[in-house]
């Protein structure tokens, strides 16, 4: 038995019918070796892999990768946007509201969309985004020093 080969990034954008460029190509690499990353960390990866990039070509190609679904565009409220590489599987977020850290919260129950709405007003479901709020243990830990 073979094992199965993941494909390269080249190959991903291919197959999203994407031109691929040395840019497309560095900008799906960062995404996906980042964490939540925004805009600005996402155009300094980009720039260490292939040298000058307009920050005009990173929000284009992010646009691009998001709508092909290869990235997953999420903006907690109050925050600038961020981008991950996990895609397809309806995760969800937990976002500190003190230092902004945003993690990855596999689905609480069930099958995508992990939730079912009380009324869907005749909507075929296929996703739910739910972002939980709260303080990380590093923000949680300074304020009850502060405290004391």
């Amino acid at each position: 038995m073979t094992a199965s080969r993941i494909p390269t990034a080249a190959e991903e954008l291919r197959g999203a019918g994407l031109r691929v460029t040395a840019a497309r190509v560095a900008l799906l690499e960062t995404v996906r070796a980042g964490d939540h990353l925004g805009v600005e960390a996402i155009a300094g990866g980009v720039r260490e892999r292939v040298g000058h990039v307009s920050l005009q070509a990173v929000y284009e190609g992010l646009h691009a990768l998001t709508a092909a679904g290869l990235v997953r565009r999420i903006e907690p409220a109050g925050s600038p946007a961020r981008y991950e590489g996990r895609v397809g599987d309806n995760h969800h977020h937990v976002v500190c509201r003190s230092c902004g850290f945003v993690g990855d919260v596999d689905c609480g129950a069930g099958e995508a969309p992990c939730l079912t709405a009380s009324d869907d007003h005749g909507f075929t479901l296929d996703e739910a985004e739910v972002i939980y709020w709260g303080l990380c243990p590093g923000c949680s830990t300074a304020r009850s020093a502060r405290a004391l």
